[in-house]
């Protein structure tokens, strides 16, 4: 019934809230390879402190299955899509799934953190630059900021580290 052998591409589930765990167990019971990252966060009820693990990427788990015969998966309670577009799923590349796979098994701690596209619009947060904006830039596998002074269409270059900017909308 599942894939089983790892010969199909990855795809993103959208799943309800809080079923991110319920739904990868049907799915290994199907025996699909899925794949649900968690990570460790601390989480205060009014009367104690517990750490729990919650998904990484909340509403969505991965999967690897034939994209012909996906009927089965979207008939698994829980699911509400495959993540692509009006033609069809699209698959996940293996290298971004590999990473993620690397870095849970690490066990360093990780956590969500907001998508910055090279080219946006970044604000510095932290540190001596903290409200500067500029473009962020990557090269030579370096984030860079991006600043231009647009009269003298000029721009200047500075490395940073990427945790320490935010997307402006």
């Amino acid at each position: 019934m599942g894939s089983g052998n790892g010969s199909y591409p990855w795809f993103a589930l959208r799943v309800r809230t809080r079923y991110e765990n319920s739904v990868a167990a049907l799915l290994g019971s199907q025996s699909y390879e899925r794949f649900l990252p968690l990570y460790k966060c601390r989480r205060r009820w009014s009367d104690r402190i517990k750490e729990i693990e919650t998904p990484l990427f909340p509403g969505y788990l991965f999967c690897r299955f034939n994209p012909q015969d996906r009927r089965p998966i979207l008939l698994t309670p829980g699911v509400m899509q495959i993540v692509g577009t009006s033609k069809g799923p699209i698959p996940i590349e293996d290298t971004e799934i590999s990473a993620i796979q690397t870095i849970i098994e690490s066990g360093l701690p990780s956590h969500p953190w907001p998508f910055l596209q090279v080219g946006k619009r970044v604000r510095v947060d932290c540190g001596a630059l903290r409200g500067l904006e500029g473009i962020l830039s990557k090269f030579k596998g370096r984030h860079r900021i991006v600043v231009s002074v647009s009269l003298l269409q000029s721009s200047v270059a500075l490395e940073i580290d990427s945790a320490w900017v935010s997307s402006i909308n």
